[in-house]
């Protein structure tokens, strides 16, 4: 049965924020599913936020670090394997943004899940990609270090 025929279908709209200083990458090291793995700053946007505002909460809650979002990488849409159950995998939609480190607050508790930030240079995470939570990982980090940069705007939240 297709969305058309009534079939309820909601992809995950989820944010990432590919933050670099000094050429290295913030990334965060988390455990998902028993296995630690490597993703951007990221998480789910909740109801009522902007786009923004969910990338730089997710950072802060993530990595302890408060974040200046400087462009837009793109938008990217990505389902995840079948997770063996019988059920598909989840549909997600992931906005990217740049963004440059402002202040860290080392005291600062880190979301449930996350193990540590740990600051990567591309060559590093690129070697990890077997342990990239998802191919978003890397494709967003690519094109960041390609120029992909797009006006913040692109991004509009409407109240």
């Amino acid at each position: 049965m297709s969305y058309r025929e009534g079939r309820f279908w909601q992809p995950d709209v989820t944010v990432a924020t590919v933050v670099v200083d000094g050429g290295r990458l913030l990334m965060v090291e988390e455990s998902v599913g028993g296995r630690l793995v490597l993703n951007q700053p990221a998480g789910h946007l909740e109801p009522d936020e902007s786009l923004h505002e969910a990338a730089l909460r997710e950072t802060l809650e993530e990595t302890g670090w408060d974040v200046r979002l400087t462009a837009f990488v793109g938008a990217y849409q990505w389902k995840a394997p079948d997770n063996g159950d019988g059920r598909g995998g989840r549909h997600y939609l992931r906005f990217a943004f740049a963004a440059e480190p402002v202040r860290h607050d080392p005291a600062r508790p880190l979301d449930d899940g996350i193990v540590r930030a740990v600051w990567m240079t591309p060559s590093e995470l690129q070697a990890a990609q077997q342990r990239h939570r998802s191919p978003l990982v890397w494709r967003a980090a690519a094109d960041f270090l390609a120029g992909h940069r797009h006006p913040l705007e692109l991004a509009q939240h409407l109240a």
